[in-house]
């Protein structure tokens, strides 16, 4: 089959950014030098255009999953700009469009089905999605913010600013123009354009499925610490909605802290949250398949099979009837009721519940880790 045409623009980006970054840059430290400034505006930048990509690109716009003011709405669109993967337009059409169709080689527009390469950057060369480039009827609602549109019809200028005039500005007062350039734009930028890309990549052949395998996404510690917390890329498949990729405090997850952050001073607000029962039951249905599959290798499998689907029942039933009661008790609190007699009565269930839901859970998880063993 006939390969499409090449991007000659992306390819010749990708080509000349590389070969100054990884050539270019370090004959540039061995010849002259590098100061502590330009080390320091290169970390800051970095963090700051690819954060941009994560909070603004990605949760902001792609997913809806929070609001934000008009301020951090155009730090975040000229932040994105800088980190140079298109406008939040069209990195969010091809964005929604994955999700939708993910792992579809057809349809996906980096589908990690064709390898990891193509997932990476190949995708970006050649015009493998050329019938549908100028399609937005995906976005209508982008359409609609003023911000969206704005850097999107100044796109270039915006993207040529940010990355020379800022640098080449900030490279004026520190005495070295060209430094500043090399290291706190082009070395920079071609460091957060691989970070995130692996987001696309790496994310879907690396690490684990706790939440679902109907898809390649996977959930790993390591790649969040260098994607600005999108490492959970499992979870964020499932539930695309949340704000958070890291939903528990132990996980790093630098993009949700800085919404959540930003909340608090105003400038977000509408921080949306799957509700801990979804997440439970995604993760005890895995748990559920997982166990069948391992069981189901056993001599007795049909014996054992029918103990853990009694367990798993008995912990759905639990599960819904512990977060019915906590939203009854939360509802209570609400109203300024907890101190009545049905504010009373429903703490005690409540209490009642949660101690036996933590003891079907830990009975689920024994039980489990029993037939792994027999498997």
């Amino acid at each position: 089959m006939k390969k499409p045409p090449l991007i000659l623009t992306n390819v010749l980006v990708f080509i000349i950014s590389g070969a100054i970054a990884f050539i270019g840059v370090p004959l540039w430290v061995a010849y002259q030098g590098i100061d502590w400034a330009e080390i320091g505006t290169a970390i800051f930048l970095f963090y700051f255009t690819g954060m941009s990509i994560t909070a603004g690109y990605h949760r902001l716009w792609s997913h809806k999953t929070y609001d934000a003011n008009i301020v951090v709405r155009v730090v975040l669109a000229i932040g994105g700009a800088m980190a140079l993967q298109n406008s939040i337009l069209h990195w969010s059409s091809d964005h929604r469009v994955h999700h939708r169709h993910v792992d579809d080689n057809d349809k996906d527009p980096y589908s990690a089905k064709k390898g990891l390469w193509f997932a990476h950057i190949g995708w970006m060369l050649r015009e493998y999605q050329a019938k549908r480039y100028d399609d937005y009827s995906n976005c209508k609602d982008l359409q609609k913010d003023s911000v969206v549109m704005w850097q999107h019809k100044y796109y270039l200028p915006i993207v040529l600013a940010a990355n020379f005039g800022v640098t080449g500005l900030l490279g004026y007062l520190n005495g070295d123009i060209l430094g500043m350039i090399l290291v706190a734009g082009v070395l920079r930028l071609v460091l957060v354009h691989h970070v995130t890309f692996f987001i696309n990549s790496l994310a879907h052949f690396w690490g684990s499925q706790p939440y679902t395998d109907k898809n390649t996404a996977r959930d790993n510690g390591v790649l969040a610490f260098f994607t600005f917390g999108e490492g959970y890329h499992n979870y964020h498949h499932i539930f695309e909605y949340d704000y958070r990729n890291g939903i528990r405090w132990y996980q790093f997850d630098p993009t949700k802290w800085l919404i959540k952050g930003l909340s608090f001073a105003g400038l977000t607000s509408n921080l949306r949250k799957v509700p801990e029962e979804r997440i439970e039951k995604a993760l005890a249905a895995m748990q559920l398949q997982r166990a069948s599959e391992k069981v189901s290798l056993l001599p007795n499998a049909e014996e054992v099979m029918h103990t853990i689907q009694e367990e798993y029942d008995l912990l759905m039933q639990r599960m819904s009837d512990y977060y019915a009661t906590k939203k009854r008790v939360m509802r209570v609190k609400q109203r300024t009721l907890k101190r009545s007699i049905e504010g009373l009565e429903l703490a005690y269930k409540y209490k009642e519940l949660k101690n036996a839901f933590a003891v079907q859970k830990e009975k689920w998880t024994h039980l489990q880790s029993l037939s792994f063993q027999m498997a």
